[in-house]
């Protein structure tokens, strides 16, 4: 399958040139991408839609190569609509960097079409402002990122659940309310899951509302029952993952499985791709900003970076300020110097994202046994 002209999209068309080194940019949708091919003085070569499947990818890589050498692409969107194409690229040896939002004042000064961003998307490449490299997603981090999705959806409607189970009781008879009255969540939930009166099996008369509130009681708490055996069978399968690929992480005072694979997806499956421990601070968003002034040096808090690993981060934090000496001892005598405990919190998350870094950037890409 061929990719379809973009004429009608303002697209320009390709000039016959020496095969040489060129730039790819790619801005990503759902159904269809659109791909600019940049020399490397960037001129624009060739602007051409592809569909997003297979087939599209391998055309669009050809239409590119027909231009040139291409061992770099700048590509929207490379952990949503875009993870699909980076993942091709990357394994037929093209380099693929992540491209960011565009300069504001540039988009209001030329405009906004695919063509136009797919071209940024090869300029912000050429430039050297797109420096990120997009992550595999191919190996057991990609994994982890599957079963955590599950895991969390999971959570999320147990509890769920479990807020309509006792929202219900708060409207129950006052005599079934009071038998259940005073249980725990599991003997409470257990409970209900057998609460099935053969002798209100109708649905009119007297019986009828309670008749109603112990199915109900009984479907929230069957179904609390199969999403905690969903959560607690995901849990296993992510505790596996972690002790076969970075078991070091787990040695770690305060890192337990599901701290340690938010921050494995934080880093991906190619963990070469961060250069440095600042890097992967920066990555987290704990990294100290400048923002110092005249006399006055200070810097302030990081409100970039990916939030779940920050907050993994602090949790780990946390549980060293309650269980470890040595951060407690660091803590009293940061306090005497006049440190807040917010400053020291900052510090102490700097310091657990320089050791994790180091733990994980040995860490090799390769599918589970």
């Amino acid at each position: 399958m061929t990719g379809t002209s973009t004429a009608s999209r303002g697209s320009r068309p390709r000039r016959r040139r020496p095969a040489g080194e060129v730039v790819l940019g790619v801005d990503t949708h759902r159904d269809a991408h659109v791909a600019a091919v940049l020399s490397l003085v960037g001129e624009v070569i060739g602007t051409q839609e592809f569909p997003a499947t297979a087939a599209g990818y391998r055309n669009l890589l050809g239409w590119a190569r027909a231009s040139g050498t291409v061992r770099r692409a700048g590509v929207e969107g490379t952990g949503s609509f875009g993870a699909a194409l980076s993942r091709y690229l990357l394994a037929q040896g093209v380099d693929v960097f992540d491209v960011n939002r565009f300069d504001r004042a540039d988009r209001r000064r030329r405009g906004k079409s695919d063509p136009l961003d797919a071209e940024n998307a090869a300029r912000a490449v050429l430039s050297g402002r797109a420096r990120a490299q997009a992550k595999t997603g191919d190996g057991p981090v990609e994994i982890a990122r599957m079963y955590k999705l599950a895991k969390d959806s999971a959570v999320k409607a147990r509890t769920q659940a479990i807020n309509q189970l006792k929202a219900v009781l708060i409207r129950a008879d006052p005599q079934l309310r009071e038998e259940l009255a005073g249980l725990g969540n599991a003997e409470l939930i257990r409970t209900c899951a057998g609460l099935v009166d053969d002798s209100l099996n109708h649905e009119t008369g007297e019986g009828a509302v309670l008749h109603a509130t112990h199915v109900t009681l009984g479907l929230l708490a069957r179904r609390i029952r199969r999403l905690s055996e969903e959560i607690q069978e995901l849990h296993g399968r992510l505790t596996r993952l972690v002790e076969r690929h970075a078991p070091r992480l787990l040695e770690v005072v305060g890192i337990g499985p599901d701290t340690a694979v938010t921050l494995l997806i934080t880093i991906g499956d190619n963990p070469e791709r961060l250069g440095s421990e600042a890097s992967f601070a920066a990555l987290c968003g704990v990294s100290p900003v400048e923002r110092s002034s005249g006399s006055r040096q200070y810097r302030r808090l990081n409100r970039g970076g990916d939030r779940q690993a920050n907050a993994a981060l602090h949790r780990i934090v946390q549980t060293r300020l309650r269980v470890d000496p040595r951060t407690q001892d660091y803590y009293e005598r940061r306090s005497k110097e006049g440190k807040t405990r917010r400053e020291i919190v900052r510090s102490l998350k700097r310091y657990a994202a320089r050791e994790v870094f180091h733990l994980v950037r040995p860490v090799q890409s390769q599918p589970p046994s």
